[in-house]
């Protein structure tokens, strides 16, 4: 469980490298970080455990428990925090979306980042393709149009035109 939390944490630290214009904030790499620790510390409490086990120690074995209590604690503390907290993250997430979203230009880091984003997760937008309408870029196009990222990849001759919603 620990070598799998170890990759889990270590695929979330490589997949935020793609998305660290969305996520300004320098807490954002911290699950990562949480995920890694909680590994280690797994990898300590098994070692202890086994350990207890093999030399039949009720020591060992009631210091095991006991931290395994604990983190049984900090996960159900952890979701509930996460519960209680969700639309706190979503609003801020989504507000920083928006001003990524602003300064797309086509051409700029954030262009590409939005870009990489759209293809990835198949979606357009921070919602849907009508935020597009509120951004600098699509009133200087004119072509009331959005991005090509924001078509479907099973469309050949998608042009991002706002009248055809069902190529986005």
């Amino acid at each position: 469980a620990a070598a799998g939390l170890s990759y889990v944490g270590a695929y979330v630290f490589n997949t935020y490298k793609s998305y660290d214009n969305f996520l300004q904030d320098k807490y954002a790499v911290l699950p990562a970080v949480i995920i890694i620790c909680v590994a280690v510390v797994m990898f300590i409490i098994g070692l202890i455990g086994c350990c207890a086990t093999f030399r039949e120690s009720r020591v060992g074995l009631g210091l095991f428990l006991a931290i395994i209590l604990v983190i049984f604690i900090a996960e159900v503390s952890a979701f509930v925090l996460g519960f209680v907290y969700r639309e706190k993250v979503k609003t801020d997430v989504q507000g920083t979306m928006h001003s990524v979203f602003e300064k797309y230009d086509g051409k700029n880091p954030e262009s590409t980042v939005v870009d990489y984003l759209q293809v990835q997760l198949h979606c357009c937008g921070v919602k849907n393709y009508s935020d597009w309408t509120t951004t600098q870029w699509f009133n200087s196009t004119g072509n009331n149009s959005v991005p090509l990222s924001c078509c479907r990849q099973d469309m050949k001759n998608c042009t991002g035109r706002l009248d055809q919603p069902q190529e986005l």
